[in-house]
């Protein structure tokens, strides 16, 4: 039984340390690709944007100016023309995800238990701490007596068809009924 557990512990020890030794190769991992993207977006700077140098005079001053309005105009028509593609992209991932989850086949949903529950325990389910109606449905209805009038007894007697069926029933009900005419 101890040499069970013994193997156990060494188990455990040397997942124990797997895990740490991953843990720290991806740490290191995580910091050269910080540290190689700090150097693209160096090198990236570099490229595109000169180091600016201020003229002194004013009509050279206004010329940067202009240089540095049509180069931003530039880069928002690029920025925007990059942003229209990758919307289209997007939406042409979306409707490639939809055609290959239906050609995989239908969903098939998981059994769902039928679970008794009142309105007020849904709607807490639903909003949490936010629920403080209590809905006693019953408690709203419209109490209706029952009165019957001439004509509406009139009406329930003449379309009743169950009315009187076991006197019409057998013979004895087939003779009343030649004999009444109906």
């Amino acid at each position: 039984f101890s040499h069970l557990q013994k193997k156990r512990r060494a188990a455990t020890a040397r997942r124990q340390h797997l895990k740490s030794a991953m843990l720290q190769l991806a740490v290191t991992e995580i910091e050269k690709e910080a540290a190689a993207k700090e150097v693209e977006k160096q090198n990236y700077l570099a490229e595109h944007c000169p180091p600016l140098s201020l003229p002194g005079s004013m009509q050279e001053l206004q010329e940067l100016c202009k240089k540095l309005h049509a180069k931003i105009d530039s880069v928002d028509e690029e920025r925007y023309d990059t942003e229209v593609k990758l919307q289209k992209t997007n939406k042409e991932l979306e409707d490639l995800s939809q055609k290959l989850f239906d050609l995989r086949g239908k969903f098939k949903r998981p059994p769902l238990r039928r679970v008794r529950m009142s309105a007020d325990a849904m709607l807490r389910a639903l909003l949490g701490s936010k629920h403080k109606v209590c809905m006693d449905l019953r408690a709203n209805l419209k109490q209706v007596k029952k009165e019957d009038t001439e004509k509406e007894k009139d009406l329930r007697d003449v379309g009743d068809w169950r009315k009187n069926i076991e006197e019409k029933s057998g013979m004895e009900g087939r003779k009343k009924m030649f004999e009444a005419g109906e």
